[in-house]
């Protein structure tokens, strides 16, 4: 994170051993040696309680030969300014301090030997130190099930040694491609478990000399300093969910995530890989969703290094009050497969030699809203509900092809949504067509959220609190307190990157930035080299280039010469005198009205036998005509169906009747379609109806 980088000697944190002693230099901490106890290749248990923990189902022991014990010596920031010695002690602030007396409540879950520990219960105050060794032989991995630790003063889960897989990288020869499939760190989330981990950072701590070199510095809430691999069982069900007073899943070199549920909140960075110019975070399935809200700044993902999106669905969320990033890495960004949205206030480029295409979009209004891509046809393809301001999304599917697609903020949508996403949509309408480019921005961003004062670090929840784990064979659920908060506005605003400041317009973005398109255009045109949309917004253009007069139909799109020819001949007319409202549905009278308009609106002497039809209404009349010449009977014998949206597939029946032993099913693409219509397909239909 880049102001992150620019405050770190304001916000840098320490560390130090329980009890408060002399903390001890890092070649000090005491290492059982692999090659001093067997090594068995079973899976070990750890049973975590408050009241017992039992390992193997025996009452575990504290004595540090064993291959796992307890302690109460967690590493954590004391309450000093400086050591006996007078040395400076470190730079943690006064809320990064913890008493004897708090880190005296945890109990240290210590594994020295390699080996696989599946873990299951609960820790009210505690933490799981794995400290093994660096030899290629000393590989832990944790299997959590059903795991609910809560620690206040460190990471509640810490790799502090195990063996480094890649021990030779240099900046001189790393890259984006790494091989962590060896790596001395590995976690799996065991089937349908659910594991919350809510876990403290320790700040920079220096060593007791007045050279103020570090001794101790962890930002995260589940940390390790050598490279970890994550993954899922054989269902890839398993979810992981961690809440962070800091930073939430950290990683002093790599890390890989091939599978598994993991959701994050934290109070910075929600991922930080953070070696630099070797780091790399990999990414090759699961579901991730962060959220780095929760404190005054912070990115969704942060790496010192590369970034590398194999596959997988990604949610990635700055904070929105902060000049932080969705998806931020120092050595580039590469979304090769999978979705992924990544949303801040700060761009960070995404590779052009990205083997899966993405689309940029920088906002020039508020986007706390839905957010529709759509194709050329008006199909969407992606949506996503941001819970959150930003002025830049980035996002990819396996679906972005090059091509011609609009942009809709709001409206009405169904389908299947998680965490805002929607992996299926089966009908959207009515939303605010938005468009890109054009000389200076249109409209003003709204305000930013008001964020809490985090002084004061947020407050873990006691014992009571905690997350319920659900018995075995239950479904796992994600806990409320997993969901993005609410939070209030106000008018701050942070200020634009360098080099895209905006003199003429306080609180805005992207002034001097060179813009998407010399005229403002509702087409975003999609190409391998051309990815980037800039100023979109939803404000009200010129109407004299589309030769109609509605702000919501551009020039050139598919529908716009349909529109333009109902318009002429009468059949439609726009939702008001400057709109069309083309991705709204059609119900069945307004269909109707528009067949009769079409027959000439003949005079009628029939009545009415629909219970629903309003004689007062602009439709009465054209109900009677359709139903007396039998092109439609209603949806029931009393009924007609009065506000409920007509489909293609029933539009293109009531055709046929009117013509009589006529197809028209080729005159639209989707006719046979169960989805409601959209004013824009109605108006095609009608054109080719015409011209056929």
């Amino acid at each position: 994170m880049k102001m992150k980088k620019f405050l770190s000697s304001s916000l840098s944190a320490c560390l130090l051993l329980f009890p408060v002693t002399p903390i001890l230099a890092l070649d000090q901490v005491n290492i059982v040696s692999s090659a001093e106890v067997p090594i068995s290749s079973r899976e070990i248990s750890i049973s975590l309680s408050d009241d017992n923990i039992l390992v193997d189902g025996v009452a575990v022991s504290n004595d540090s030969s064993n291959a796992v014990y307890t302690s109460h010596d967690i590493i954590y920031y004391e309450d000093k300014d400086s050591y006996e010695s007078g040395n400076p002690y470190g730079e943690g602030s006064i809320s990064e301090r913890h008493s004897a007396e708090e880190a005296a409540k945890h109990t240290v879950v210590n594994i020295t030997q390699p080996g696989t520990y599946r873990i299951s219960g609960e820790l009210s105050y505690g933490q799981i130190f794995v400290n093994v060794g660096k030899e290629e032989k000393d590989k832990v991995t944790l299997i959590l099930d059903n795991v609910n630790i809560n620690c206040t003063v460190a990471p509640a889960i810490f790799f502090y040694k195990v063996y480094e897989c890649n021990t030779d990288a240099t900046t001189e020869t790393a890259t984006n491609q790494v091989d962590t499939s060896q790596a001395g760190a590995r976690v799996i989330l065991a089937d349908d478990s659910v594991n919350a981990i809510t876990g403290s950072h320790v700040a920079r701590i220096y060593k007791d000399n007045d050279e103020q070199k570090k001794l101790h510095k962890y930002d995260g809430a589940f940390y390790s300093r050598m490279s970890m691999e994550i993954d899922g069982e054989s269902k890839g069900n398993g979810i992981l969910n961690i809440t962070a007073d800091n930073e939430g899943l950290d990683t002093e070199m790599h890390l890989t995530l091939n599978g598994g549920v993991i959701h994050i909140q934290s109070a910075d960075d929600g991922i930080n890989v953070n070696e630099d110019g070797i780091s790399v975070l990999t990414i090759n399935g699961g579901y991730l969703s962060i959220f780095a809200g929760n404190g005054k700044e912070g990115d969704g993902i942060d790496s010192n290094g590369w970034i590398v999106i194999n596959d997988g669905t990604v949610i990635s969320l700055a904070n929105p009050n902060s000049m932080d990033g969705g998806i931020d890495s120092d050595m580039g960004t590469s979304i090769n497969g999978g979705t992924v949205i990544g949303a801040g206030s700060m761009y960070d480029p995404l590779e052009s030699n990205s083997e899966q295409l993405f689309m940029f979009l920088q906002f020039a209004e508020d986007t706390d809203d839905l957010i529709v891509v759509t194709d050329e046809k008006d199909v969407p393809i992606f949506a996503y509900d941001f819970p959150y301001d930003y002025t830049y999304i980035s996002f990819s599917t396996p679906t972005l092809t090059e091509g011609t697609y609009h942009v809709y903020k709001g409206g009405d949508i169904s389908g299947t949504e998680q965490d805002g996403l929607y992996s299926t949509i089966t009908s959207y309408s009515s939303g605010i067509q938005l468009h890109h480019g054009g000389t200076s921005l249109n409209g003003g961003k709204g305000d930013h959220p008001d964020m809490n004062d985090h002084s004061e670090r947020p407050a873990f929840p006691n014992n009571s609190e905690m997350p319920h784990l659900p018995e075995k064979g239950e479904l796992p659920t994600i806990p409320e307190d997993m969901k993005f908060p609410m939070m209030s506005k106000n008018s701050e605003h942070p200020a634009p990157p360098e080099g895209m400041e905006n003199s003429g317009r306080p609180n805005s973005f992207g002034g001097n930035m060179q813009s998407s398109s010399d005229t403002e255009s509702y087409d975003f045109v999609l190409t391998s080299s051309s990815r980037g949309f800039t100023n979109v917004s939803g404000n009200i253009l010129s109407t004299s280039n589309n030769g109609i007069g509605f702000t919501d139909v551009a020039s050139n799109s598919w529908y716009t010469e349909a529109i333009k020819f109902c318009q002429e001949k009468g059949l439609m007319n726009g939702t008001s005198s400057t709109t069309f409202s083309h991705l709204d549905s059609v119900t069945r009278e307004m269909f109707v009205t528009i067949l009769h308009r079409l027959a000439g609106v003949p005079k009628i002497s029939a009545t009415s036998t629909f219970s629903d039809a309003d004689p007062t209404a602009y439709y009465y009349d054209a109900v009677l005509w359709a139903n007396q010449e039998d092109i439609t009977k209603g949806i029931d014998t009393n009924t007609f169906g009065v506000g409920q949206s007509i489909t293609l597939k029933d539009a293109i029946t009531m055709f046929n009747r009117y013509e009589q032993n006529t197809d028209f099913t080729s005159l639209i693409e989707n006719a046979t379609s169960s989805e409601p219509a959209t004013r824009a397909q109605i108006a095609f239909l009608l054109m080719r109806y015409y011209n056929r």
